[in-house]
Protein backbone atom coordinates (compact mmCIF):
# COMPACT_ATOMS: atom_id res chain seq x y z
CA UNK A 1 0.00 0.00 0.00
CA UNK A 2 1.11 3.74 -0.84
CA UNK A 3 0.87 6.39 1.09
CA UNK A 4 -1.65 9.37 -0.06
CA UNK A 5 0.62 12.49 -0.19
CA UNK A 6 0.72 14.36 -2.81
CA UNK A 7 3.36 14.30 -5.53
CA UNK A 8 5.16 17.16 -4.84
CA UNK A 9 9.33 17.29 -6.98
CA UNK A 10 12.06 18.43 -5.38
CA UNK A 11 12.83 20.89 -7.91
CA UNK A 12 15.84 23.26 -7.28
CA UNK A 13 13.72 26.20 -8.77
CA UNK A 14 11.06 25.68 -6.50
CA UNK A 15 13.36 27.07 -3.45
CA UNK A 16 13.76 30.90 -5.36
CA UNK A 17 10.18 30.39 -5.46
CA UNK A 18 9.72 30.14 -1.81
CA UNK A 19 12.47 32.45 -0.83
CA UNK A 20 10.61 35.12 -3.59
CA UNK A 21 7.24 34.86 -2.19
CA UNK A 22 7.46 34.53 2.05
CA UNK A 23 10.77 36.38 1.99
CA UNK A 24 11.01 38.59 -0.67
CA UNK A 25 11.96 41.88 0.70
CA UNK A 26 15.02 40.33 2.26
CA UNK A 27 18.31 41.25 0.66
CA UNK A 28 21.04 40.29 -1.09
CA UNK A 29 24.25 42.59 -1.11
CA UNK A 30 27.35 41.87 -3.56
CA UNK A 31 30.42 43.51 -3.99
CA UNK A 32 29.99 44.01 -7.89
CA UNK A 33 33.38 42.83 -10.37
CA UNK A 34 33.04 46.17 -11.45
CA UNK A 35 33.59 47.82 -7.86
CA UNK A 36 30.39 49.15 -6.25
CA UNK A 37 28.54 47.01 -3.61
CA UNK A 38 25.10 46.27 -5.30
CA UNK A 39 21.59 45.85 -3.34
CA UNK A 40 18.69 43.72 -4.41
CA UNK A 41 16.21 40.98 -3.14
CA UNK A 42 14.97 37.42 -2.86
CA UNK A 43 11.88 38.81 -4.93
CA UNK A 44 14.10 40.82 -8.01
CA UNK A 45 16.28 37.53 -8.43
CA UNK A 46 13.36 35.35 -8.83
CA UNK A 47 11.92 37.55 -11.53
CA UNK A 48 14.98 37.93 -13.49
CA UNK A 49 16.08 34.19 -13.18
CA UNK A 50 12.71 33.69 -15.18
CA UNK A 51 14.43 35.94 -17.76
CA UNK A 52 17.25 34.46 -17.91
CA UNK A 53 15.21 30.67 -18.09
CA UNK A 54 12.97 32.37 -20.83
CA UNK A 55 16.04 33.85 -22.56
CA UNK A 56 17.72 30.48 -22.75
CA UNK A 57 15.13 29.07 -24.13
CA UNK A 58 14.79 31.50 -26.58
CA UNK A 59 18.15 30.89 -27.79
CA UNK A 60 17.56 26.89 -28.21
CA UNK A 61 18.57 25.85 -24.48
CA UNK A 62 16.50 22.87 -23.57
CA UNK A 63 16.07 19.97 -20.97
CA UNK A 64 19.17 18.28 -20.09
CA UNK A 65 21.46 20.72 -22.03
CA UNK A 66 24.28 22.09 -20.41
CA UNK A 67 25.39 25.61 -19.73
CA UNK A 68 28.65 26.54 -17.97
CA UNK A 69 29.25 29.67 -15.73
CA UNK A 70 32.73 31.10 -14.85
CA UNK A 71 31.87 33.55 -12.06
CA UNK A 72 32.08 34.99 -8.65
CA UNK A 73 29.84 35.04 -5.57
CA UNK A 74 27.39 37.53 -7.17
CA UNK A 75 23.34 38.66 -7.26
CA UNK A 76 24.27 37.78 -11.22
CA UNK A 77 25.49 34.19 -10.92
CA UNK A 78 22.82 33.54 -8.18
CA UNK A 79 20.09 34.80 -11.04
CA UNK A 80 21.23 32.56 -13.73
CA UNK A 81 22.14 29.96 -11.18
CA UNK A 82 17.70 29.33 -10.84
CA UNK A 83 17.62 30.42 -13.84
CA UNK A 84 19.25 27.58 -15.79
CA UNK A 85 17.63 24.90 -13.50
CA UNK A 86 14.59 26.08 -13.59
CA UNK A 87 14.15 24.85 -17.48
CA UNK A 88 15.48 20.84 -16.76
CA UNK A 89 19.01 22.83 -18.18
CA UNK A 90 22.08 21.97 -15.94
CA UNK A 91 23.79 24.95 -14.70
CA UNK A 92 27.57 24.12 -14.77
CA UNK A 93 30.04 25.74 -12.56
CA UNK A 94 33.54 25.76 -13.76
CA UNK A 95 36.36 26.74 -11.30
CA UNK A 96 38.24 29.27 -13.49
CA UNK A 97 41.34 28.96 -10.83
CA UNK A 98 42.04 25.91 -13.19
CA UNK A 99 44.90 26.11 -16.21
CA UNK A 100 42.78 26.98 -19.52
CA UNK A 101 43.96 24.03 -20.73
CA UNK A 102 41.93 21.93 -17.57
CA UNK A 103 39.22 24.43 -17.91
CA UNK A 104 38.74 23.72 -22.08
CA UNK A 105 39.15 19.77 -21.38
CA UNK A 106 35.97 20.63 -18.78
CA UNK A 107 33.61 22.49 -21.02
CA UNK A 108 34.56 19.97 -24.09
CA UNK A 109 34.06 16.91 -22.00
CA UNK A 110 30.45 18.58 -20.09
CA UNK A 111 29.80 19.33 -23.94
CA UNK A 112 28.25 23.04 -22.75
CA UNK A 113 26.53 24.91 -25.42
CA UNK A 114 26.64 28.61 -23.52
CA UNK A 115 29.18 29.78 -21.49
CA UNK A 116 28.28 32.60 -18.99
CA UNK A 117 31.35 34.66 -17.46
CA UNK A 118 32.71 37.38 -15.40
CA UNK A 119 34.62 40.45 -16.58
CA UNK A 120 37.53 38.64 -15.16
CA UNK A 121 37.11 35.66 -17.33
CA UNK A 122 36.88 37.05 -20.64
CA UNK A 123 40.78 37.28 -21.40
CA UNK A 124 41.15 33.39 -20.78
CA UNK A 125 38.29 32.13 -22.41
CA UNK A 126 39.00 34.04 -25.44
CA UNK A 127 42.80 32.17 -25.69
CA UNK A 128 40.67 28.92 -25.30
CA UNK A 129 37.54 29.52 -27.38
CA UNK A 130 38.66 28.51 -30.54
CA UNK A 131 39.40 24.94 -28.80
CA UNK A 132 35.46 25.17 -27.43
CA UNK A 133 33.44 23.40 -30.71
CA UNK A 134 30.08 23.08 -28.55
CA UNK A 135 29.82 26.36 -26.83
CA UNK A 136 27.31 28.56 -29.20
CA UNK A 137 27.89 31.47 -27.60
CA UNK A 138 29.31 33.49 -24.51
CA UNK A 139 27.14 36.18 -22.15
CA UNK A 140 29.19 38.43 -20.16
CA UNK A 141 27.66 39.02 -16.83
CA UNK A 142 27.80 42.76 -17.09
CA UNK A 143 26.05 45.65 -18.68
CA UNK A 144 26.62 47.87 -21.87
CA UNK A 145 28.36 50.28 -20.02
CA UNK A 146 30.97 47.88 -19.17
CA UNK A 147 31.11 45.02 -21.97
CA UNK A 148 34.77 44.70 -23.41
CA UNK A 149 35.41 44.45 -26.86
CA UNK A 150 35.68 40.59 -27.17
CA UNK A 151 35.96 38.10 -29.74
CA UNK A 152 34.24 35.72 -28.71
CA UNK A 153 31.47 33.98 -30.29
CA UNK A 154 27.81 35.49 -30.20
CA UNK A 155 29.31 37.98 -27.08
CA UNK A 156 26.38 39.91 -25.57
CA UNK A 157 26.33 42.18 -22.38
CA UNK A 158 24.06 39.98 -19.89
CA UNK A 159 21.62 43.07 -18.98
CA UNK A 160 21.34 43.40 -22.83
CA UNK A 161 20.49 39.73 -23.24
CA UNK A 162 17.90 39.53 -20.64
CA UNK A 163 16.49 43.02 -21.65
CA UNK A 164 15.01 41.01 -24.38
CA UNK A 165 12.65 38.70 -22.54
CA UNK A 166 9.05 40.02 -20.60
CA UNK A 167 9.66 37.49 -17.78
CA UNK A 168 6.19 36.36 -18.16
CA UNK A 169 7.09 32.92 -17.95
CA UNK A 170 6.43 29.70 -16.16
CA UNK A 171 9.18 27.47 -15.12
CA UNK A 172 8.97 23.48 -16.01
CA UNK A 173 7.63 20.45 -13.97
CA UNK A 174 10.24 17.32 -14.46
CA UNK A 175 11.29 14.58 -12.19
CA UNK A 176 13.05 15.46 -9.26
CA UNK A 177 15.53 12.95 -10.39
CA UNK A 178 16.71 15.12 -13.45
CA UNK A 179 20.07 16.72 -13.56
CA UNK A 180 20.52 20.07 -12.07
CA UNK A 181 23.84 20.50 -11.70
CA UNK A 182 27.57 19.99 -12.54
CA UNK A 183 30.59 20.48 -11.20
CA UNK A 184 33.95 18.58 -11.84
CA UNK A 185 36.38 17.49 -9.21
CA UNK A 186 40.16 19.46 -9.56
CA UNK A 187 41.89 15.98 -8.74
CA UNK A 188 45.32 15.89 -8.32
CA UNK A 189 46.01 12.99 -10.42
CA UNK A 190 44.41 11.97 -13.50
CA UNK A 191 41.11 14.01 -15.80
CA UNK A 192 38.85 15.96 -13.76
CA UNK A 193 35.85 14.14 -13.25
CA UNK A 194 31.92 15.51 -13.40
CA UNK A 195 29.58 15.03 -10.47
CA UNK A 196 25.87 15.40 -11.64
CA UNK A 197 23.72 16.80 -9.20
CA UNK A 198 20.19 15.97 -9.55
CA UNK A 199 17.22 18.65 -8.28
CA UNK A 200 16.23 15.88 -5.60
CA UNK A 201 19.84 16.02 -4.13
CA UNK A 202 20.47 19.67 -4.23
CA UNK A 203 16.85 20.45 -2.15
CA UNK A 204 17.59 17.44 0.36
CA UNK A 205 20.88 18.39 0.77
CA UNK A 206 19.50 21.95 1.56
CA UNK A 207 17.33 20.80 4.04
CA UNK A 208 20.43 18.79 5.78
CA UNK A 209 22.14 22.16 5.42
CA UNK A 210 19.87 23.85 7.08
CA UNK A 211 19.70 21.65 10.47
CA UNK A 212 21.09 23.67 13.51
CA UNK A 213 24.47 21.62 13.97
CA UNK A 214 24.91 21.99 10.81
CA UNK A 215 25.00 25.69 9.15
CA UNK A 216 21.70 26.95 10.96
CA UNK A 217 20.96 30.06 9.77
CA UNK A 218 17.34 31.11 9.34
CA UNK A 219 15.73 34.06 8.21
CA UNK A 220 17.16 36.52 11.20
CA UNK A 221 20.66 35.47 10.33
CA UNK A 222 23.05 37.32 7.55
CA UNK A 223 25.26 34.63 5.72
CA UNK A 224 28.17 35.56 3.96
CA UNK A 225 29.51 32.22 1.68
CA UNK A 226 33.64 33.04 1.10
CA UNK A 227 33.21 29.59 -0.46
CA UNK A 228 32.82 30.36 -4.11
CA UNK A 229 29.78 29.35 -6.14
CA UNK A 230 32.12 26.84 -8.15
CA UNK A 231 32.94 24.46 -5.13
CA UNK A 232 30.46 22.46 -4.55
CA UNK A 233 27.35 24.76 -5.05
CA UNK A 234 29.08 27.12 -2.30
CA UNK A 235 28.87 24.02 -0.20
CA UNK A 236 24.97 24.40 -0.56
CA UNK A 237 24.12 27.66 0.86
CA UNK A 238 22.89 28.38 -2.64
CA UNK A 239 19.99 26.49 -1.43
CA UNK A 240 20.03 26.61 1.71
CA UNK A 241 20.34 30.24 2.79
CA UNK A 242 16.97 31.29 -0.44
CA UNK A 243 14.91 28.32 1.43
CA UNK A 244 15.25 29.96 5.21
CA UNK A 245 15.52 33.56 3.90
CA UNK A 246 18.90 34.37 5.05
CA UNK A 247 20.09 37.27 4.08
CA UNK A 248 22.55 36.60 1.46
CA UNK A 249 26.54 38.98 1.34
CA UNK A 250 28.10 37.89 -2.04
CA UNK A 251 31.86 38.70 -1.65
CA UNK A 252 32.49 39.03 -5.64
CA UNK A 253 36.25 38.70 -6.67
CA UNK A 254 37.74 40.37 -3.55
CA UNK A 255 38.40 37.65 -1.06
CA UNK A 256 41.62 39.38 0.82
CA UNK A 257 41.33 40.19 4.29
CA UNK A 258 40.10 43.78 4.82
CA UNK A 259 37.91 43.53 1.75
CA UNK A 260 36.10 40.10 3.64
CA UNK A 261 36.12 41.77 7.16
CA UNK A 262 34.69 45.24 5.43
CA UNK A 263 31.82 43.01 4.29
CA UNK A 264 31.10 41.25 7.71
CA UNK A 265 31.46 44.44 9.53
CA UNK A 266 29.08 46.80 7.41
CA UNK A 267 26.74 44.38 7.12
CA UNK A 268 26.79 42.52 10.51
CA UNK A 269 27.21 38.99 8.80
CA UNK A 270 26.33 36.39 11.47
CA UNK A 271 27.30 33.03 9.60
CA UNK A 272 29.89 32.60 7.22
CA UNK A 273 31.53 29.65 5.11
CA UNK A 274 35.14 29.76 3.34
CA UNK A 275 38.59 27.93 3.47
CA UNK A 276 41.50 28.54 5.94
CA UNK A 277 43.42 30.36 3.90
CA UNK A 278 40.51 33.17 3.88
CA UNK A 279 40.37 33.02 7.50
CA UNK A 280 43.91 33.29 8.28
CA UNK A 281 44.09 36.47 5.74
CA UNK A 282 41.15 38.04 8.65
CA UNK A 283 42.26 37.27 11.38
CA UNK A 284 45.80 38.74 10.39
CA UNK A 285 43.78 42.07 9.15
CA UNK A 286 42.39 41.89 12.13
CA UNK A 287 44.96 41.50 14.47
CA UNK A 288 46.92 44.16 12.64
CA UNK A 289 44.42 47.00 12.92
CA UNK A 290 42.90 45.71 16.31
CA UNK A 291 39.46 45.01 14.88
CA UNK A 292 36.31 43.40 16.20
CA UNK A 293 33.32 41.30 14.63
CA UNK A 294 30.65 41.84 17.91
CA UNK A 295 27.78 40.45 15.45
CA UNK A 296 29.58 37.31 13.82
CA UNK A 297 28.11 34.08 15.24
CA UNK A 298 29.65 31.35 13.47
CA UNK A 299 32.64 30.59 11.50
CA UNK A 300 32.40 27.12 8.70
CA UNK A 301 35.63 25.94 7.87
CA UNK A 302 36.69 23.26 5.28
CA UNK A 303 38.31 22.49 2.17
CA UNK A 304 41.31 21.68 4.30
CA UNK A 305 41.81 21.51 8.18
CA UNK A 306 41.66 24.04 10.76
CA UNK A 307 44.79 24.65 12.70
CA UNK A 308 44.27 24.31 16.45
CA UNK A 309 45.60 27.62 16.39
CA UNK A 310 42.77 29.08 14.30
CA UNK A 311 40.13 27.61 16.08
CA UNK A 312 41.40 28.76 19.37
CA UNK A 313 41.23 32.37 17.59
CA UNK A 314 38.03 32.19 16.96
CA UNK A 315 36.35 30.92 20.02
CA UNK A 316 38.71 34.06 21.75
CA UNK A 317 36.30 36.37 19.84
CA UNK A 318 33.19 34.75 21.06
CA UNK A 319 32.77 33.41 17.55
CA UNK A 320 31.77 29.29 17.01
CA UNK A 321 34.23 28.02 14.74
CA UNK A 322 32.71 24.72 12.67
CA UNK A 323 34.86 22.12 10.88
CA UNK A 324 33.33 21.25 8.16
CA UNK A 325 34.45 18.25 5.77
CA UNK A 326 32.87 16.91 2.67
CA UNK A 327 33.42 16.24 -0.95
CA UNK A 328 32.34 17.40 -4.68
CA UNK A 329 30.50 14.10 -4.82
CA UNK A 330 28.79 14.61 -1.43
CA UNK A 331 26.89 17.73 -2.63
CA UNK A 332 29.54 18.71 -0.40
CA UNK A 333 28.54 18.13 3.44
CA UNK A 334 29.51 15.01 5.11
CA UNK A 335 30.00 15.97 9.16
CA UNK A 336 29.83 19.24 10.52
CA UNK A 337 31.95 19.12 13.96
CA UNK A 338 28.81 20.79 16.22
CA UNK A 339 29.21 20.05 20.31
CA UNK A 340 26.55 17.69 20.88
CA UNK A 341 26.08 16.12 25.10
CA UNK A 342 28.60 15.39 26.76
CA UNK A 343 31.09 18.28 25.20
CA UNK A 344 29.10 21.17 25.14
CA UNK A 345 30.07 22.10 28.57
CA UNK A 346 33.79 21.18 27.95
CA UNK A 347 36.57 23.97 28.52
CA UNK A 348 39.88 24.37 27.55
CA UNK A 349 41.65 22.06 25.75
CA UNK A 350 39.29 19.00 25.92
CA UNK A 351 36.68 21.48 23.94
CA UNK A 352 39.46 21.95 21.32
CA UNK A 353 40.17 18.30 20.87
CA UNK A 354 36.40 18.30 19.94
CA UNK A 355 36.00 21.04 17.91
CA UNK A 356 39.12 20.25 15.57
CA UNK A 357 37.92 16.86 14.52
CA UNK A 358 35.50 16.67 11.43
CA UNK A 359 32.54 16.40 13.53
CA UNK A 360 29.23 14.06 12.77
CA UNK A 361 26.92 13.81 9.67
CA UNK A 362 23.63 15.42 9.52
CA UNK A 363 20.67 12.60 8.87
CA UNK A 364 21.42 11.68 5.43
CA UNK A 365 24.60 10.69 5.89
CA UNK A 366 25.94 7.37 6.51
CA UNK A 367 29.56 6.94 6.83
CA UNK A 368 31.81 3.35 7.97
CA UNK A 369 36.19 2.94 7.99
CA UNK A 370 37.09 -0.35 6.65
CA UNK A 371 40.68 -1.37 5.98
CA UNK A 372 41.95 -2.26 2.96
CA UNK A 373 39.84 -5.34 1.96
CA UNK A 374 36.96 -3.87 2.93
CA UNK A 375 36.34 -5.34 6.53
CA UNK A 376 34.76 -2.50 8.92
CA UNK A 377 37.03 -1.13 11.41
CA UNK A 378 35.71 -0.19 14.96
CA UNK A 379 34.66 2.97 16.12
CA UNK A 380 37.16 3.56 18.92
CA UNK A 381 38.73 7.10 18.02
CA UNK A 382 42.04 5.49 16.99
CA UNK A 383 41.62 2.76 14.45
CA UNK A 384 42.40 4.61 11.07
CA UNK A 385 40.40 3.25 7.74
CA UNK A 386 39.48 3.87 4.75
CA UNK A 387 36.36 6.38 5.11
CA UNK A 388 33.21 5.55 3.18
CA UNK A 389 30.21 7.43 2.47
CA UNK A 390 26.54 6.61 1.64
CA UNK A 391 23.31 8.71 1.19
CA UNK A 392 21.13 10.31 -1.33
CA UNK A 393 23.14 13.48 -2.03
CA UNK A 394 26.12 11.08 -2.71
CA UNK A 395 27.28 10.53 -6.21
CA UNK A 396 27.01 6.95 -7.78
CA UNK A 397 28.65 7.14 -11.03
CA UNK A 398 30.71 10.51 -12.73
CA UNK A 399 29.34 11.67 -15.84
CA UNK A 400 30.48 10.07 -18.93
CA UNK A 401 32.35 7.03 -16.82
CA UNK A 402 30.92 3.65 -17.41
CA UNK A 403 32.60 2.29 -14.29
CA UNK A 404 30.75 1.81 -10.81
CA UNK A 405 32.03 3.72 -8.10
CA UNK A 406 30.30 2.50 -5.13
CA UNK A 407 31.14 -0.65 -3.15
CA UNK A 408 29.23 -4.18 -2.75
CA UNK A 409 27.25 -2.06 0.16
CA UNK A 410 26.62 0.87 -1.90
CA UNK A 411 29.33 3.39 -0.27
CA UNK A 412 31.03 5.84 -2.40
CA UNK A 413 34.92 5.66 -0.98
CA UNK A 414 36.31 9.01 -0.54
CA UNK A 415 39.96 8.70 -0.21
CA UNK A 416 40.34 9.62 2.57
CA UNK A 417 41.61 8.15 5.92
CA UNK A 418 39.91 8.62 9.47
CA UNK A 419 38.78 7.44 12.49
CA UNK A 420 35.65 7.92 14.06
CA UNK A 421 34.93 7.80 17.58
CA UNK A 422 32.51 6.11 19.90
CA UNK A 423 30.13 9.37 19.62
CA UNK A 424 30.31 9.19 15.76
CA UNK A 425 32.89 11.90 15.65
CA UNK A 426 34.99 11.72 12.84
CA UNK A 427 38.85 12.74 12.08
CA UNK A 428 40.47 12.94 8.71
CA UNK A 429 44.21 12.06 9.24
CA UNK A 430 45.22 11.68 5.95
CA UNK A 431 44.20 11.50 2.36
CA UNK A 432 44.49 7.63 1.43
CA UNK A 433 47.45 8.76 -0.91
CA UNK A 434 48.73 10.87 1.29
CA UNK A 435 49.07 8.63 4.21
CA UNK A 436 52.98 7.87 5.59
CA UNK A 437 53.59 4.28 6.17
CA UNK A 438 56.63 3.94 7.86
CA UNK A 439 57.74 0.51 9.22
CA UNK A 440 54.17 -0.82 8.92
CA UNK A 441 52.02 1.52 10.58
CA UNK A 442 50.64 4.74 9.40
CA UNK A 443 51.56 8.13 10.24
CA UNK A 444 48.88 11.01 9.84
CA UNK A 445 50.65 13.91 7.64
CA UNK A 446 47.57 16.17 8.88
CA UNK A 447 48.27 15.91 12.22
CA UNK A 448 52.02 17.04 11.42
CA UNK A 449 51.02 19.72 9.12
CA UNK A 450 48.56 20.98 12.06
CA UNK A 451 51.12 20.82 14.92
CA UNK A 452 53.49 22.70 13.07
CA UNK A 453 51.59 25.59 11.95
CA UNK A 454 51.04 25.81 15.58
CA UNK A 455 54.09 27.39 15.47
CA UNK A 456 54.26 31.00 15.56
CA UNK A 457 56.68 31.70 12.98
CA UNK A 458 54.81 29.13 10.36
CA UNK A 459 52.65 29.97 8.13
CA UNK A 460 51.77 26.71 6.29
CA UNK A 461 53.72 23.35 6.24
CA UNK A 462 53.11 20.43 4.70
CA UNK A 463 54.12 16.74 5.45
CA UNK A 464 54.82 14.02 2.59
CA UNK A 465 56.82 10.51 3.16
CA UNK A 466 60.26 10.40 2.07
CA UNK A 467 62.19 6.85 1.50
CA UNK A 468 63.89 5.56 4.08
CA UNK A 469 66.09 2.57 3.43
CA UNK A 470 64.82 0.70 6.66
CA UNK A 471 61.68 2.05 7.28
CA UNK A 472 60.17 2.82 3.94
CA UNK A 473 59.43 5.98 4.30
CA UNK A 474 59.55 8.73 6.90
CA UNK A 475 57.65 12.29 7.27
CA UNK A 476 59.86 15.34 6.05
CA UNK A 477 58.19 18.90 7.27
CA UNK A 478 58.27 21.24 4.64
CA UNK A 479 57.66 24.72 6.15
CA UNK A 480 56.93 27.98 4.86
CA UNK A 481 57.92 30.96 7.43
CA UNK A 482 55.80 33.98 7.91
CA UNK A 483 56.91 36.87 6.59
CA UNK A 484 59.49 38.68 8.39
CA UNK A 485 59.51 35.42 11.11
CA UNK A 486 62.85 33.29 11.42
CA UNK A 487 63.31 29.93 12.95
CA UNK A 488 65.54 26.78 13.03
CA UNK A 489 64.73 23.32 12.24
CA UNK A 490 65.82 22.87 15.65
CA UNK A 491 63.49 25.10 16.77
CA UNK A 492 60.37 23.79 14.98
CA UNK A 493 61.34 20.06 16.29
CA UNK A 494 61.39 20.96 19.67
CA UNK A 495 58.25 23.10 19.83
CA UNK A 496 56.65 19.70 18.23
CA UNK A 497 58.54 17.37 20.76
CA UNK A 498 56.34 15.93 23.57
CA UNK A 499 52.92 16.45 21.13
CA UNK A 500 53.35 13.39 19.41
CA UNK A 501 54.63 10.03 19.16
CA UNK A 502 58.31 9.81 18.98
CA UNK A 503 58.11 7.90 15.97
CA UNK A 504 55.90 10.29 14.53
CA UNK A 505 58.40 13.05 14.76
CA UNK A 506 59.86 14.20 11.19
CA UNK A 507 63.07 13.25 10.60
CA UNK A 508 63.88 16.83 8.69
CA UNK A 509 62.89 20.06 8.29
CA UNK A 510 63.11 22.02 4.86
CA UNK A 511 62.00 25.72 4.45
CA UNK A 512 60.43 27.28 1.30
CA UNK A 513 59.35 30.18 0.10
CA UNK A 514 56.14 28.79 -1.12
CA UNK A 515 54.13 25.55 -1.12
CA UNK A 516 52.45 24.35 -4.36
CA UNK A 517 48.21 24.29 -4.34
CA UNK A 518 45.50 23.06 -6.18
CA UNK A 519 43.06 25.18 -7.94
CA UNK A 520 40.60 24.53 -4.88
CA UNK A 521 43.79 25.72 -2.73
CA UNK A 522 44.20 22.23 -1.39
CA UNK A 523 48.54 21.52 -0.72
CA UNK A 524 49.73 20.07 -3.64
CA UNK A 525 51.29 17.04 -2.34
CA UNK A 526 52.10 15.17 -5.86
CA UNK A 527 54.44 18.15 -6.66
CA UNK A 528 56.25 18.20 -3.03
CA UNK A 529 56.68 14.43 -3.71
CA UNK A 530 58.26 15.35 -7.32
CA UNK A 531 60.21 18.32 -6.00
CA UNK A 532 61.63 16.28 -3.41
CA UNK A 533 61.90 12.87 -4.63
CA UNK A 534 65.77 12.50 -4.46
CA UNK A 535 66.03 13.81 -0.85
CA UNK A 536 68.01 12.03 1.68
CA UNK A 537 66.84 12.28 5.07
CA UNK A 538 69.82 12.63 7.41
CA UNK A 539 68.58 9.47 9.31
CA UNK A 540 69.14 7.65 6.11
CA UNK A 541 72.69 7.14 6.63
CA UNK A 542 72.37 6.19 9.92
Amino acid sequence: MLGLMQDWPLLCHRIIEHAAKYHGTQEVVTRSVEGPIHRTTYAEIHARALKVSQSLERDGIKLGDRVATIAWNTWRHLEVWYGIMGIGAICHTVNPRLFPEQIAWIINHAQDRVVMTDLTFVPVLEKIADKLPSVERFIVLTDKAHMPETTLKNAVAYEDWIAASDGKFQWKTFDENTAAAMCYTSGTTGDPKGVLYSHRSNVLHALMANNKDALGTSATDTMLPVVPLFHANSWGIAFSAPSMGTKLVMPGPKLDGASVYELLDTEKVTHTAGVPTVWLMLLQHMAANDLKLPHLEMVICGGSAMPRSMIEAFLNMGVEPRHAWGMTEMSPIGTVAALKPPFGERTGEERLDVLQTQGYPPFGVQMKITDDAGKELPWDGKTFGRLKVSGPSIAKAYFRVDSSILDEEGYFDTGDVSTIDAHGYMRITDRSKDVIKSGGEWISSIDLENLAVGHPAVAEAAVIGVFHPKWDERPLLIVQLKQGQQATREEILKFMDGKIAKWWMPDDVVFVDGIPHTATGKILKTALRDQFKSYSLPTAAA
